[in-house]
């Protein structure tokens, strides 16, 4: 269990503000921070990395992390950390970006393998498209068998179709190894997708915890679904991530649909 009691004063944009959190993480949980810029998310997965101080306390299944006279050093904590930028070396190949972190050859080409890189482990980062950099600075991130993956919004800056493989790819990862991911993201769809619960900053402070539906849905924040059936009562099956939602239409509404639309839940009665 990760164990998060925290308190920090920022300097934001707006002015000051007093980033307060307390929070209990179950081992094999896949928690989504969600909130406005500056509201704290990147600010707290630092903290829980050993980048930058706080006052309170963190602990890890019963190792104290911060909050003793000592706080336990960033490379003791055994976290992953993926970034929005890859920070891959060029002057190494894919293989050797790997055993940088841990001289572990077998368990390097089994990431990769599950990743499907292991064709690539002799390339240089320059010969990769943005999605195998990707694949590859989450396959370093996990060389070390982390007990806490963190990541900070890695997928934005790729193409829909590459950050659906690439959530297959983090999903995958997160089950095979048992481990506790901890993601920020703007992304409905990709909390919904991956996500087991969701924790909302404002203004630094903890505002909503819950399941995506139960969070996601009083929220209704920019989420999407795909139409998969339309019935004669006018009640459509929606594919929303991994889930079916059913959403209740008008009958003016419904006669415009068409299967395989993108519907936005915002404007629509969750059943």
């Amino acid at each position: 269990m990760l164990q998060i009691d925290i308190e920090k004063i920022l300097q934001g944009a707006d002015g000051v503000l007093n980033l307060n959190l307390k929070c209990n993480i179950e081992k094999g949980e896949f928690v989504a921070i969600m909130g406005k810029s500056g509201s704290g998310k990147t600010t707290l997965l630092r903290i829980l990395a050993g980048l930058e101080e706080a006052r309170g306390n963190i602990g890890m299944n019963g190792v104290a992390w911060m909050g003793t006279k000592n706080p336990l050093a960033v490379q003791k904590r055994n976290i992953g950390f993926l970034f929005q930028d890859y920070a891959l070396f060029e002057n190494m190949s894919v293989e050797e970006n790997l055993l940088f972190v841990k001289n572990d050859k077998a368990f390097a080409h089994e990431l990769l393998a599950i990743t499907e890189l292991l064709t690539l482990k002799n390339q240089r980062p320059n010969r990769l498209s943005g999605g195998q950099k990707q694949r590859v600075a989450l396959c370093r991130a996990m060389m070390n068998r982390p007990q806490l993956l963190l990541l900070d919004e890695p997928l934005s800056a790729l193409d829909s179709v590459m950050r659906l493989k690439l959530q297959d790819e983090i999903l995958k990862l997160h089950k095979a190894f048992g481990m506790t991911s901890i993601m920020v993201s703007h992304d409905a769809s990709e909390i919904y997708r991956l996500a087991s619960r969701v924790l909302v900053l404002e203004n630094g402070q903890l505002v909503k915890d819950g399941t995506p539906k139960e969070v996601m849905m009083g929220e209704k924040i920019g989420l999407e679904g795909e139409l998969l059936t339309l019935d004669a009562e006018d009640i459509g099956t929606l594919l929303v991530g991994e889930q079916l939602i059913e959403v209740a239409f008008s009958a003016q509404e419904a006669k415009n649909l068409k299967l395989g639309q993108k519907i936005s839940l915002a404007r629509h009665k969750i059943l």
